[in-house]
């Protein structure tokens, strides 16, 4: 009996007839037909908002905080892919990483072995979290949410889930049973049973609901990503109080606020808490690789995985492939050498005090809230007659869509790119990656502040596009 050598594999690989695939060639050869295919096979209604708005540039290159569309024009990212981005796009040392796992042909998913690239970056986020002794990896944020509810029923034999309104932990059926938008929720009833709704920041509503003594979790994010919503100082600390006291599981959803994103690398660490589980993704993937994480206590995990028949009760086929280890290793190494926490803690100061005093000048900004680079920019009902007047108008038509009078102006006619912080929300959201500079900064203080300012202008260019958007928003509701 004969064995092939790895060295004699790779030379049979190079001579078996096989094409050699070239995405990027076949995508400089497709890109113009990118909105008639998605069109055709993929979401119809996404390409047609996009077309609305005047996104539909095709971006074809994206390099740090900045993208490119077909003609050469360079952008600002205020938004990095919902927050995966925080190394920016690309990054050099996130694609040798991943580079070389392909090159040295691991053993990856054995499944009847244990990971070594997993066992790393374990040890690597518990070192950010000392308190916690414990890591479970899922492919996304959604996953790691799933994977927390059954942690929590586990180790408390309780049913009850608690979540907070305008909450978003993702959007598969235990997650959405957990979403403070009815938007996301409406259509796929029933949900998961036991799960309740409390306001956000209300520790009374809190203590109530936990008094009962059948709550299993309470789910939490640190700073609420639908409106960026901010707690008062006191409140985690005093709601992992009430936790503690009637035997319910403290879980910090921090798969937005986490990894530097808010100027601390989690962002429990303003508040001086210490939750029992903690759930991260988005930036852990360097955006390249998918990958979600449950840190928590080893009490709680071996609840969880509490006899060796039990070894496996729950699990993620792909959860600790060694692509998304290398991302996830990666990261972290860039985050650290290029300090990024403390960049993002001390641009996202600049850039606060540089919007409250744009609040200052212009009626239209209501608050300006966040941290770090996780910032709000939340719009009001002005004082002054004309504009008061064009704003009430665009409110009877679909609540909201002034941001679009922001946000569009911003895309067009400064490259910036930005994002309204909820369905139905007055607030534009900036989570650029957090990379930028000064450079960057001057670009986004410059661009909003001329937006700002011509949105006082009614009638105007601004208030016009509002009346076309009415149009459209109009046409939609009636079908």
């Amino acid at each position: 009996m004969s064995f092939i050598t790895p060295r004699d594999d790779r030379e049979l690989a190079q001579h078996d007839g096989a094409p050699n695939f070239d995405l990027a060639s076949l995508y400089a050869e497709r890109e113009n037909e990118r909105f008639a295919l998605h069109s055709q096979h993929l979401n119809e209604m996404w390409v047609r908002v996009l077309k609305t708005i005047g996104y539909d540039v095709g971006f074809v290159r994206g390099s740090g905080q900045y993208l490119y569309d077909r003609k050469g024009a360079r952008y600002l990212d205020l938004l990095s892919g919902w927050g995966v981005f925080a190394i920016g796009r690309n990054h050099p040392a996130l694609r040798e990483a991943l580079m070389s796992v392909l090159g040295a042909e691991l053993p990856n998913l054995v499944q009847l072995d244990v990971s070594v690239p997993a066992a790393l970056l374990a040890e690597r986020l518990l070192g950010f979290a000392p308190y916690m002794e414990k890591v479970f990896f899922a492919n996304s944020g959604t996953e790691a949410v799933e994977a927390a509810i059954k942690f929590a029923r586990a180790a408390t034999g309780r049913p009850g889930i608690l979540n907070c309104a305008h909450s978003f932990h993702g959007l598969t059926y235990g997650a959405l049973s957990l979403n403070g938008d009815e938007i996301f929720k409406k259509g796929f009833g029933p949900l998961l049973p036991d799960t309740r709704e409390i306001p956000f920041d209300d520790l009374a509503a809190l203590e109530e609901a936990l008094r009962h003594r059948d709550v299993a979790a309470f789910f939490v994010e640190p700073i609420q990503g639908k409106g960026v919503n901010m707690p008062a100082q006191d409140y985690l600390a005093q709601a992992a109080a009430l936790c503690r006291k009637y035997g319910t599981l403290l879980v910090a959803d921090e798969i937005q606020t986490g990894l530097g994103r808010t100027g601390k690398f989690f962002a429990v660490e303003h508040y001086g808490v210490e939750p029992d589980l903690l759930l991260v993704a988005k930036a852990l993937s360097g955006g390249h690789v998918p990958v979600g994480a449950v840190l928590t206590r080893k009490w709680i995990f071996d609840k969880m995985f509490d006899r060796m028949d039990r070894a496996v009760v729950h699990g993620s086929t792909f959860g600790k492939n060694d692509l998304a280890m290398a991302a996830g290793l990666a990261t972290l190494e860039v985050m650290a050498s290029e300090k990024l926490v403390e960049n993002s803690a001390a641009k996202g100061e600049r850039l606060l005090a540089s919007f409250r005093a744009m609040a200052e000048r212009y009626e239209l900004v209501a608050d300006v809230r966040g941290k770090g680079l996780m910032i709000g920019i939340e719009f009001g009902e002005p004082r002054s007659l004309k504009l008061k007047a064009a704003w009430n108008l665009l409110e009877t038509v679909n609540s909201g869509l002034f941001c679009q009078l922001i946000s569009i102006p911003l895309f067009e006619q400064h490259k910036v790119l930005t994002q309204v912080a909820g369905h139905g929300n007055h607030t534009i959201k900036l989570l650029p990656p957090l990379t930028i500079d000064d450079f960057d900064c001057d670009w986004i203080e410059r661009s909003f502040d001329k937006v700002i300012a011509d949105a006082h202008h009614a009638p105007g260019a601004v208030w016009s596009l509002g009346k076309t958007l009415a149009g459209h928003a109009l046409k939609a509701k009636l079908g």
